[in-house]
């Protein structure tokens, strides 16, 4: 373990720091015996040597101080429209707490999904991913025309969302893409924050 040799220690004394036998970090690294760290040996290696408990073979946890943001494994239709399914991501987004508080988002609301598709374009472009506060759905509460995650006939899209006498206008920001008049949707969210990978 290079964290060991960084700070001069042997095997043998982070072994008996947490109660082993001498041996026993030494067979962990060369053997793969045991096959993971006991989660009690894992902590209180990690903390002495300042690193994360991944490096040890733990799972991947936010830094301390930030909020993990799940990440759904769905491609939130910014195009005409497409059936998808969502699963939760492993990784998530480590975000700062204090980003949520001034977005107005507590963090058990904060979801991340990417869009696909141009009609949201050039507000938001393909492989976009979307920051959406579940809490947020009430579309008298926000703006007309605020950017909404919804679900139209089984279909998840990210559009301006607005209501209206007789339902709820749908628009798509690129001009190619017609206006719609909804009379029922489930509305997922609202987008409060997007990332864009610079090509």
């Amino acid at each position: 373990m290079s964290a060991a040799e960084a700070r001069g220690e042997s095997l043998a004394a982070l072994s008996r720091l947490i109660g082993r036998n001498a041996a026993y970090l030494q067979q962990f690294v060369q053997r793969g015996s045991p096959r993971r760290l006991a989660e009690s040996d894992r902590r209180t290696l990690a903390a002495y040597l300042g690193i994360g408990e991944a490096l040890l073979g733990g799972p991947e946890t936010a830094a301390a101080g930030l909020v993990r943001v799940p990440r759904y494994l769905v491609a939130v239709s910014a195009g005409p429209g497409a059936l998808v399914e969502a699963d939760i991501a492993a990784d998530g987004e480590a975000i700062d707490p204090a980003l949520l508080r001034r977005l107005g988002v507590r963090p058990g609301d904060a979801t991340i999904v990417t869009a696909r598709g141009d009609s949201m374009m050039p507000t938001i472009a393909d492989g976009d991913e979307l920051l959406v506060d579940v809490s947020d759905r009430s579309l008298e509460a926000t703006a007309a025309g605020a950017l909404f995650v919804a679900r139209i006939d089984g279909v998840l899209v990210v559009k301006r969302l607005a209501r209206q006498r007789g339902g709820v206008v749908v628009t798509s920001d690129n001009p190619l893409y017609p206006v719609m008049i909804v009379s029922t949707l489930e509305v997922i969210g609202r987008v409060v924050r997007l990332t864009r990978r610079l090509k």
